[in-house]
């Protein structure tokens, strides 16, 4: 793995220290522990939905929950180090980058073991199709990544700001979660309003160091603020084992089936689609360079991690748009301080009770800081799209059908259902969906026709 660059490498030919980029940059042990655990903190919720999802579905026992949990967090931690600090010069794309279990393949997952007979018998066939469909995105990642000359600003800010967008529902979600009856109870809706106060407050009156891990505070300020009024579950930490060493294949060995394995390609690319545009989108927002080399890297390292998950009972790995909003409002751009939090993932999938702490925290205050993350996304969008001509109507147009192309899952639960289920796994994604379309778009308004010869975007030419 790469070694990590620090402020005291050697000097320059005129005797200074050589600047370091604050991607590459090694911060002091006691604010890379901090800002590392935020970004735990805002991914965990994600990183075990789908194996939530796919046990509440089929009716999992309780310890089968634990290890699908339990490897989930595992691995999420293992593609988070491969993305973040990378393999020789051949995977990783070395940026802050967080992986975690992507929500593109629940669908298919889910009509696998529904056909193959339940759980015990689909579970080895869904694993075995994941791990070909890993292996297929590494070996296709190169050709994959020279589609960046497809993703000028027209096309990234849209997808970048329908990243952010899309996802404020989910938080919504959060709070529904958080009540009891399964509907937003007022107690839930005032505890999510009073972590959003707090988290208002850390950012008015806190600086520095303070200031970059408020959302760390917030998140335990919340949770405390929760006690009284009984929203806080610790009967989550009984009977939580210190030390659980995840059991390899504990649902057997890996079966394989032609059509199982189809299936997990299509969403091996939807998850090299949302990938590369999350790799562009962070790129502009730590101000580095992500060429095709750093997407094919990335895109590598997505794909090693989905092609290993299998094993140790997880599903693919893919970024988590979230944490991109993390490093836009702490401003810490340290890809170290990433895989510090990929190491902690790690240790909560080796270690039962400490992920049973985590998960302590109350649905609404998870979905309060959400509301920050999500809202900081959707906003690098717009100072994205502002480096577009949005006053050709081409482009205005661009952004318009995509933000409601890709909107339409998120706002209209089952707006898709209708279609095949091969169709659902791209429509269902609306970042998919709209980074699809946008691309589309672009290409035949900007590249194809004589339309984009005699008009040609100013952006794109300066681009190209």
């Amino acid at each position: 793995m790469s070694a990590p660059r620090t402020s005291s490498a050697a000097s320059g030919p005129a005797g200074t220290a050589p600047a370091v980029h604050p991607v590459d940059e090694v911060l002091p042990p006691g604010r890379m522990l901090g800002a590392s655990l935020q970004h735990v903190a805002s991914m965990y919720a994600g990183a075990i939905s789908v194996p939530l999802v796919v046990t509440v579905a089929t009716k999992m026992s309780v310890s089968d929950t634990a290890v699908l949990m339990g490897g989930s967090l595992l691995m999420a931690g293992v593609a988070t180090v491969l993305q973040t600090l990378g393999i020789g010069s051949f995977i990783g794309s070395r940026l802050p980058f967080v992986n975690g279990v992507s929500f593109s393949g629940v669908g298919v997952m889910l009509t696998v073991i529904a056909t193959d007979g339940g759980v015990q018998a689909g579970l080895p066939v869904v694993f075995g199709a994941i791990i070909v469909s890993g292996i297929f995105g590494f070996l296709v990642s190169s050709y994959f990544a020279r589609l960046v000359r497809f993703f000028p600003p027209v096309v990234t800010g849209s997808v970048i700001t329908l990243i952010g967008v899309s996802l404020i529902p989910v938080a919504y979600e959060w709070v529904v979660d958080g009540s009891p009856s399964g509907h937003p109870q007022p107690s839930s809706i005032g505890l999510c309003a009073g972590t959003v106060v707090i988290m208002m407050l850390l950012q008015r009156f806190t600086r520095g160091f303070l200031k970059q891990i408020s959302m760390l505070f917030a998140l335990i300020l919340g949770t405390a603020l929760a006690i009284p009024f009984g929203s806080v579950d610790f009967s989550k930490l009984h009977d939580a084992p210190l030390v659980g060493i995840p059991d390899p294949l504990h649902f057997g060995a890996p079966q394989f089936s032609l059509p199982a394995i189809v299936s997990m390609c299509v969403v091996m690319l939807v998850i090299l689609t949302e990938s590369t545009a999350d790799m562009i989108a962070l790129g502009r927002i730590v101000d580095k360079e992500v060429d095709e080399k750093t997407i094919a890297r990335g895109l590598r390292a997505d794909s090693l991690g989905s092609a290993l998950s299998p094993l140790f009972n997880a599903f693919h790995a893919s970024a988590f748009a979230q944490n991109i909003g993390l490093v836009v409002m702490s401003g810490v751009r340290s890809r170290f301080v990433v895989a510090l939090s990929g190491g902690i993932l790690i240790l909560l999938g080796l270690s039962p009770a400490a992920a049973a702490l985590i998960a302590v925290v109350p649905m609404p205050v998870l979905a309060a800081v959400s509301l920050f993350l999500f809202g900081s996304i959707a906003v690098s969008g717009v100072q994205t799209l502002l480096e577009a001509d949005l006053h050709r109507d081409n482009n205005a147009l661009i952004v318009v059908v995509t933000l409601g192309a890709g909107l339409a899952p998120a706002l209209s639960k089952g707006f898709y259902d209708g279609f095949p289920s091969w169709a659902q796994i791209v429509l269902g994604s609306g970042i998919t969906t709209g980074c699809v379309v946008a691309v589309a778009l672009n290409l035949f308004f900007n590249h194809f026709g004589a339309a984009a010869v005699r008009d040609p975007d100013p952006v794109q030419a300066v681009e190209h």
